[in-house]
């Protein structure tokens, strides 16, 4: 579902990293994209997986997280420095875009959108 609503994709500037405040603000994002689609699917349980960064892990996403009743898998622990989706997702991107000289920061974000928009469900 993401991938059809640019409101829910946040892409950060370049060499900036992703804090507790900007993760929390990520899921608000999320949780109006699934409003927007439809409300019933959140009378069901949404289920995430996080790794251990401290943007999943600290007390005000662990608050988020429990206000919407949303569920966390579990690490996987036989790779605890990259989940499986990471795997899969960015090999594929990686080859996608593998040898492709951007001129700006801009046209990368813009080919990422389109490589996401154009992602059949059966992908992830």
């Amino acid at each position: 579902m993401w991938q059809e609503d640019e409101d829910a994709q946040d892409i950060l500037p370049q060499d900036q990293c992703i804090n507790t405040a900007q993760y929390c603000n990520t899921l608000d994002n999320l949780r109006d994209a699934i409003l927007r689609k439809t409300w019933t699917q959140l009378r069901r349980c949404v289920v995430l997986q996080h790794d251990t960064a401290t943007p999943h892990s600290a007390n005000l996403t662990q608050q988020w997280l429990q206000r919407y009743g949303w569920e966390v898998l579990p690490h996987p622990t036989h790779r605890p420095d990259l989940a499986s989706s990471y795997v899969h997702l960015f090999g594929a991107l990686k080859r996608h875009l593998g040898g492709i000289a951007f001129e700006t920061e801009g046209d990368l974000v813009d080919e990422l959108k389109n490589r996401f928009a154009h992602l059949n469900l059966d992908f992830f």
